[in-house]
């Protein structure tokens, strides 16, 4: 097939149309156009066998070239692409053009001849292709926007700041309609712009932030390389230059004056001084410092962080009289420097400063900030302990009076002179009572009782001998029985009240006037201590169980006083095999090793146990019952006492109530103090002290009836205990030519023996002594009672 469109048989109008404007997906379409017709022509051959022989014709191809067609048509009718014809067509309307493929019956359109004949195909299918042509209707776009950055102030030309990119729809292929510069519209000459890349530059030199800090730069994309009739697009970039420090402080003036009273308190900031710097954040951050000595001894100076300011603070007190102005030379420069800037000079500025001192009226001062005085202690009441002093620091000079600040509750010891400032005693003083006494002294201007300062006092009372040595009595000294002649038993010392100086060295000694003492003697040692040593072998805790020694101590003061003081002397049997010296008593419970809480759970256990059997027998009398209950339960028993007799000095027998029936011993029960009368002496004799049970035997009574009758008694007594017992009684007889030896015949004549010659027998006759010496003095005084009752 072949287009010729000069000359075509049967024309057939093809008309593709765009029905939707802005076609842009894709730049060609594929359309395939097939040729149908209705009568096909046919050549009939006859064979021999009478067959026909059908002939067909060839089919041609498509003969055309590629159809081209501009995208954004504008106008009511379809726009006109090309025309196709095929050389099948007669033009007798028996062919017609079907069109497929992509818009096809859409897109593209195609005038048919219509002939109903046949639908079969003529020939086959062929493709062309329609290409739509870009034009440049898409203007350059910045996605983002607007831009914000920031770039160092005082930056070199052609630094970079940022860059922008914008993009064009149109297709890039296809001649400039893509092709995008970049311009400055609005921004010059501070910044430029690359027209490739767009990236943004400094155009301008030395920008100065404190000049100028924030720009608003305005960039354009213009498509068809720029040349006239592209489209363009836009964006604004804002750009803040940023600090660098590059600005030095600066005082705003170079002198300053100030004024501050001579009241100022010391530490308080008594002005304020600012130098000035154009930049910002740590840029700005300024470092004041006072140059001369003079002013930096009594000043110092200070930055306030958030303002900036230098702070003079008062080091020294003022002092109008003195000294009424004091010159400050202040500097102020950066903290952090930049290197890079340098060549701007120094970054650092000064001023001068001049305080004014005022005149106050001020309160009186004291010569010293605190004072420390002595006394000795007992001084007389009115006795000068020191003065203060103090003036008025004006140029008036005014009269100064002087207090001292009394509490409530505390006793005044001290009493000032108003005003001579003299401090003297309203009492005595002990120093063992109070050793240090602090007052405080007010002293108040004559003309402005108003103005008032106080000064600390500190009253030292200084010792003297009034306290004698004394020598620690409370706790008793132990003297083991077995102490040797000799022995030091104890080393004593005493203590002084008064201060070292006064009772650094006792003396010991026994009381003067006194017989030797004869158990005991004391020894000073030369070095404040005594030692008490034992003049006797031994000693006897029944003998004679404790002691009281007297002792003198003395002191080496001015002048030397002295006490006596009365020592407890215990007599123990101490424990063996141990240097220390604890009671047998104590040492028993000191090596069974118990504890006091052990000790009071055996001493609950026993009291628990002593209450059963309280109990027991408290319930066993209210039913009235026998302890033993059965007669086969009693046994006979043979007791045993091995105790020796306490002789002379054992004032009771014996007691063993309870081993003998409670119930039957209530009614029979004798006293044990009084003979019973069944049994009476014959005798009206005395043989000195008896025993409660001590019988009185007449000679002539034979001993035989006597036994019988202690016999008869003792089965008769329901008070006996509950067991056979054995009682001895032993006779010496009569007639014996060596005579009686027994005391029981002593007392028929006086003796003439002189029984105060066992005093010096020892401890232990000295009872015998006492007995028989009172005998002697109760029968001569009898005697001589009824002597002179005979003569009268």
């Amino acid at each position: 097939m072949k287009v010729n469109p000069s000359f075509c048989l049967c024309p057939v109008l093809l008309c593709l149309c765009f029905l939707e404007r802005g076609y842009e997906a894709s730049h060609h379409g594929q359309v395939k156009i097939i040729s149908r017709s209705h009568n096909a022509t046919r050549n009939h051959n006859q064979t021999k066998d009478g067959e026909t022989e059908v002939h067909h014709r060839p089919k041609r191809g498509w003969i055309w070239n590629q159809f081209f067609v501009l995208e954004e048509h504008i106008g009511p009718d379809a726009q006109y692409v090309g025309k196709l014809h095929s050389n099948s067509d007669k033009g007798d309307g028996s062919v017609r053009y079907i069109l497929s493929g992509e818009g096809a019956g859409s897109i593209f359109i195609i005038n048919e001849a219509i002939d109903l004949n046949t639908n079969k195909p003529l020939e086959p299918e062929s493709e062309f292709i329609i290409k739509v042509q870009d034009i440049n209707d898409n203007a350059p776009k910045f996605l983002d926007g607007p831009f914000v950055t920031s770039v160092p102030e005082m930056s070199e030309v052609g630094t970079s700041v940022f860059q922008v990119t914008a993009t064009d729809a149109d297709d890039p292929t296809y001649g400039n309609s893509a092709r995008v510069v970049y311009s400055v519209l609005h921004g010059q000459p501070y910044f430029s712009v690359d027209p490739k890349s767009g990236i943004i530059r400094t155009a301008l030199a030395d920008m100065d932030r404190e000049a100028r800090e924030h720009y608003s730069v305005v960039i354009q994309a213009k498509d068809m390389a720029g040349q006239v009739g592209g489209l363009s697009g836009s964006t604004t970039v804002n750009i803040t230059l940023t600090d660098v420090n590059d600005n030095p402080p600066k005082f705003p003036q170079k002198n300053y004056q100030v004024f501050v009273p001579e009241s100022a308190q010391v530490g308080k900031p008594v002005g304020k001084i600012k130098a000035n710097d154009e930049d910002i954040g740590i840029n700005a951050d300024i470092k004041y410092s006072i140059l001369n000595p003079e002013g930096a001894g009594m000043f110092s100076i200070s930055t306030d962080k958030d303002t900036r300011e230098g702070v003079i603070t008062l080091r020294k007190p003022l002092n109008y009289e003195k000294k009424k102005h004091y010159s400050l030379h202040i500097a102020a420069e950066n903290m952090h420097l930049d290197p890079h800037f340098s060549y701007l000079g120094s970054f650092k500025d000064d001023a001068t400063l001049k305080i004014t001192v005022g005149d106050v009226d001020e309160p009186p001062v004291f010569s010293m900030d605190y004072y420390i005085m002595e006394v000795y202690e007992n001084a007389k009441v009115g006795s000068e302990v020191g003065a203060v002093t103090a003036r008025d620091p004006d140029s008036k000079n005014s009269p100064v009076r002087y207090f001292i600040e009394q509490a409530e509750d505390k006793e005044v010891y001290f009493d000032i002179e108003s005003i001579s400032g003299v401090i003297r005693t309203t009492q005595l003083l002990d120093r063992e009572d109070t050793p240090w006494h602090n007052i405080t002294v007010m002293a108040r201007e004559e003309d402005n009782p108003s103005l008032q300062s106080h000064v600390p006092v500190t009253v030292q009372v200084l010792d003297v001998n009034d306290n004698p040595p004394m020598i620690n009595t409370e706790d008793e000294i132990i003297i083991c029985e077995s102490t040797r002649a000799g022995q030091v038993i104890q080393t004593i010392t005493a203590v002084d009240k008064d201060d070292f100086a006064n009772g650094k060295g006792f003396s010991f000694s026994f009381p003067g006037g006194l017989p030797a003492n004869p158990n005991f003697t004391i020894k000073d040692n030369e070095d404040s201590t005594a030692s008490i040593i034992a003049r006797r072998r031994r000693f006897h805790r029944l003998t004679q169980e404790l002691y009281e020694l007297a002792v003198v101590v003395w002191d080496d003061g001015e002048p030397v006083l002295s006490s006596t003081s009365t020592l407890a002397l215990r007599v123990c049997s101490c424990q063996r095999g141990t240097r220390l010296k604890i009671c047998q008593g104590e040492a028993f419970l000191s090596s069974a090793g118990l504890s006091t809480g052990a000790l009071i759970a055996i001493l609950l256990c026993v009291l628990i146990l002593l209450a059963i059997v309280i109990l027991f027998i408290t319930l066993r009398r209210s039913k009235k019952e026998p302890l033993i209950i059965s007669e086969e339960d009693i046994r006979e028993n043979v007791v045993t006492y091995d105790d020796e007799g306490g002789g002379e000095e054992d004032t009771e027998a014996f007691d063993i109530i309870a081993l003998r029936n409670p119930a039957a011993a209530e009614e029979l029960k004798f006293r044990r103090d009084v003979r019973p009368e069944c049994i009476r002496p014959r005798s009206s004799r005395r043989f000195g002290h008896h025993t409660p049970s001590s019988l009185d035997i007449d000679e002539e009574m034979d001993i035989g009836e006597f036994i019988k009758q202690r016999v008869a008694e003792a089965d008769q007594d329901t008070s006996v205990p509950p067991y056979d017992s054995l009682q001895t009684y032993a006779y010496e007889g009569q007639g014996s030519p060596a005579g009686s030896i027994s005391s029981l015949g002593s007392a028929v004549a006086h003796s003439e023996l002189d029984y105060n010659s066992l005093d010096d027998w020892g401890p232990k006759f000295e009872k015998m002594a006492e007995l028989y010496g009172e005998e002697v003095e109760t029968t001569s005084e009898s005697t001589e009672k009824a002597e002179s009752e005979k003569q009268t």
